[in-house]
């Protein structure tokens, strides 16, 4: 990310141990070297839609339909959750487990996919870890809820002890997800986007599952850690685990209305960043943002961040973007708010540079800002 705070007391994303300058360049390599190997679907009758090479779900044309699928770990969210059940002595894994689901099938919608098959992988750093029954059956309850809110099969997984690997105590969440594009014309990796598209940007419920190394770093300086108040009744361990919000019913919903998705983006990490991941240059306008979550406000002031710093690392209350022609824009935002998820017409894809506009806060992000292909 070009163009950071001058501030000496600014946290920055980079200070909290995670630099996508040193892990970006690692994707593009793995990328370049995964693309070599399409060439093996030819043997099974099968090809890739290139398109999706780069975007958040990779997708194969198998003759009548496509299918697509994405791998996601949850991260360090985790940490949050067990540091706050020492504090409250609440299990707080409920919502991990839907977190977690989140990261998987919230990509793999990107692309036009109904959410099919979730695989678990849970490696702990060891058998104790399961030993905790409360912990562990709010860890299942949850996965399970979470599958029946995107409608999916949960297939099985992997529950692997790691000691020496993952610390004593601790657990490495991931989820895997398959899913279908059928028909084929739900397929939404860009190839009509075009000038004149509307972008709406449906709501997050916080700061989702990225930035958390960052937020947890911001723990050493409030006064009275996670238990520190956001706002009255609410503290900021607690804000920070409001489960991510599973966007898959508003994508199926908008297909049975018959609107299409153009392209789609989840605003993980990389921030607002992400809507520049179409390969091609146009300049996405943003005339309107959303309201900001009051913990991404939180963090925003106590880690004394500008706004430039802020949306380009957390989704500051903007979870999932959405490009749809515009005369589908308004009925897209009435079919996410009829499920309770609110929604925003923010702003409109125009011909130009490869960059973000946001108007209202005066940040730009160019070209260089996201280069993951």
């Amino acid at each position: 990310m070009t163009s950071a705070s001058t501030n000496p007391d600014t946290l920055s994303y980079d200070q909290a141990g995670v630099n996508y300058d040193l892990i970006d360049p690692l994707k593009v390599s793995a990328q370049r070297a995964a693309a070599a190997t399409a060439v093996h679907l030819a043997g099974h009758g099968f090809t890739e839609v290139a398109a999706s090479r780069g975007e958040s779900a990779y997708v194969v044309d198998v003759g009548p339909f496509y299918l697509a699928s994405i791998v996601e770990c949850l991260g360090s969210k985790v940490l949050v959750a067990d540091a706050m059940a020492e504090l409250t002595g609440k299990s707080w894994y409920e919502g991990i487990a839907q977190d977690t689901i989140a990261m998987a099938v919230n990509d793999l919608i990107t692309v036009g996919a109904t959410p099919l098959v979730v695989q678990a992988y849970w490696a702990a750093g060891g058998s104790d870890w399961f030993g905790d029954k409360a912990r562990a059956q709010a860890l299942v309850t949850g996965w399970k809820k979470a599958c029946d809110t995107c409608g999916v099969a949960w297939g099985g997984g992997e529950t692997p002890a790691l000691a020496g690997i993952v610390e004593g105590d601790r657990i490495d969440l991931a989820a895997s997800c398959t899913g279908i594009v059928s028909p084929k014309s739900r397929l939404s990796v860009g190839d009509d986007l075009a000038a004149g598209d509307a972008i709406v940007l449906l709501a997050s419920s916080g700061i989702h599952a990225n930035g958390l190394s960052l937020a947890r770093k911001l723990v050493e300086r409030l006064p009275d850690g996670y238990l520190t108040e956001v706002e009255p009744g609410l503290s900021y361990g607690e804000a920070l685990l409001a489960p991510t919000v599973l966007y898959s019913p508003v994508t199926e919903a908008l297909a049975k209305a018959g609107i299409g998705m153009k392209y789609c983006a989840n605003i993980t990490g990389h921030g607002w960043r992400k809507l520049l991941r179409h390969p091609s240059a146009f300049t996405y306008r943003i005339a309107q943002v959303p309201p900001i979550t009051p913990v991404l406000k939180f963090i925003q002031e106590h880690a004394k961040q500008d706004d430039r710093e802020a949306y380009g690392t957390f989704n500051m209350g903007a979870g999932f973007a959405l490009f749809v022609k515009s005369e589908d824009a308004e009925r897209t935002v009435e079919v996410a708010r009829a499920l309770g998820v609110s929604a925003i017409v923010a702003g409109q894809v125009e011909a130009g540079p490869k960059q973000v506009v946001i108007e209202p806060i005066g940040v730009t992000f160019g070209h260089d800002d996201l280069q993951l292909r």
